[in-house]
């Protein structure tokens, strides 16, 4: 069965390989030598020529002993920032970062797993169908990798993408996400001498976005503003501010709506801003770019592969059930591109912080529940 020893060794092996998006080099290198030594062929693709990375998608397939239609297993090799130089922490069950950097559980715990499914599949003489790969680049620059994906290669049109935290289930509804990129135009003039001959920018922004709803929305939407620049000296009334945020939803309309809300309180805030200068009206303006990130995904409870994994965990005793997600990963892009593909979690926790953690036993469980979906599908 599946071996949390063997399973924590090469986990630990990846989250000490350098990997941030873009650089996934090493670690798609180090992969390549493990799936050829558990029975499959491996080849990359040009993704990472596309998205500016020093290496494509790694892509492989493990020969079925059964003639069954293929499942896809699909994990990101990257991480995000910090992420150089991690030193993993083992306290018994709980492998955890040292609190300077990431732990890198999201992805390698799904790359971790899909390794040693493989080799149990091939030491137990499990009989199964063809098992086809994809551990993908910049999954978390705006997955470029499953956007850029050369599936000619790849056979299997459902499987499994294992990319989310809680191990109890499987994701198989995920949000639309915009990209929104606000210009604040105002005027410079000096701060002290002449401030009435300027329009400050950053109040401009400021007050739009202190009138934009952000956070969780409703049930369906949550929208943020994450990055604002601005202002070249405190004695310069600023003429510029650049703010991206972002809206997601389950909801296109409710995300369509949400995207005008956050554009219209800038407006509004800029059409408050005037001034007569030298006999010629000015005002602040706005330039607002909006800019789809990656589709919704929706993935009926009827699928067949949802209703396969189900049946997997009731025949092990472990409860999982369907469930939304609030963030997108790369099955939102491959459900897009031909694929029906749910996100199983492997139990990484506070992903995306230097206080992230998993348990060994979360990833030994969602082992045991693909091999055992793998079983199952052999049987028809």
């Amino acid at each position: 069965g599946i071996s949390p020893e063997r399973l924590t060794a090469l986990f630990l092996e990846l989250v000490r390989i350098d990997s941030h998006s873009r650089q996934e080099r090493v670690i798609a290198a180090r992969l390549a030598r493990e799936l050829p030594a558990l029975g499959a062929e491996v080849w990359f693709d040009d993704a990472g020529t596309k998205a500016g990375g020093t290496t494509g998608n790694l892509l492989a397939r493990a020969a079925g002993t059964v003639d069954v239609p293929p499942l896809l297993l699909s994990a990101h090799m990257d991480t995000v920032v910090p992420g150089e130089g991690v030193k993993p922490i083992v306290e018994g069950d709980v492998i955890r970062s040292d609190g300077t950097t990431v732990l890198g559980g999201d992805d390698k715990s799904g790359c971790a797993i899909v390794c040693e499914v493989l080799r149990v599949l091939r030491d137990e003489a499990i009989p199964h169908g063809d098992v086809e790969i994809a551990f993908t680049i910049c999954e978390e620059v705006g997955l470029l990798g499953a956007k850029h994906l050369d599936v000619s290669g790849l056979t299997a049109r459902t499987g499994l993408v294992l990319d989310s935290d809680a191990p109890g289930y499987l994701f198989t509804r995920a949000p639309a996400a915009n990209h929104l990129e606000f210009v604040v135009h105002g005027l410079e003039a000096h701060a002290g001498m002449a401030p009435e001959r300027g329009i400050n920018a950053i109040q401009v922004a400021a007050e739009g976005v202190a009138a934009m709803r952000l956070g969780r929305i409703d049930a369906d939407t949550t929208a943020n503003i994450g990055v604002i620049n601005g202002g070249s000296a405190t004695n310069v009334v600023p003429n510029l501010v650049r703010l991206q945020g972002e809206a997601r939803s389950h909801d296109e309309q409710k995300l369509a709506a949400q995207c005008e809300h956050m554009q219209r309180a800038l407006e509004a805030a800029a059409a408050r801003h005037t001034l007569v200068l030298d006999g010629r009206k000015v005002s602040a303006r706005v330039e607002s770019t909006v800019e789809r990130s990656y589709d919704a995904m929706a993935v009926p409870d009827a699928a067949p592969i949802v209703q396969l994994v189900l049946r997997a965990a009731t025949a092990l005793g472990h409860a999982v059930e369907s469930a939304p997600m609030g963030g997108g990963c790369d099955a939102n892009v491959l459900n897009r591109r031909g694929f029906q593909v749910a996100n199983l979690g492997t139990g990484m926790r506070d992903i995306h912080t230097v206080k992230e953690w998993l348990r060994v036993s979360d990833m030994v469980r969602t082992a045991k529940v693909i091999v055992e979906m793998l079983r199952l599908h052999a049987r028809g």
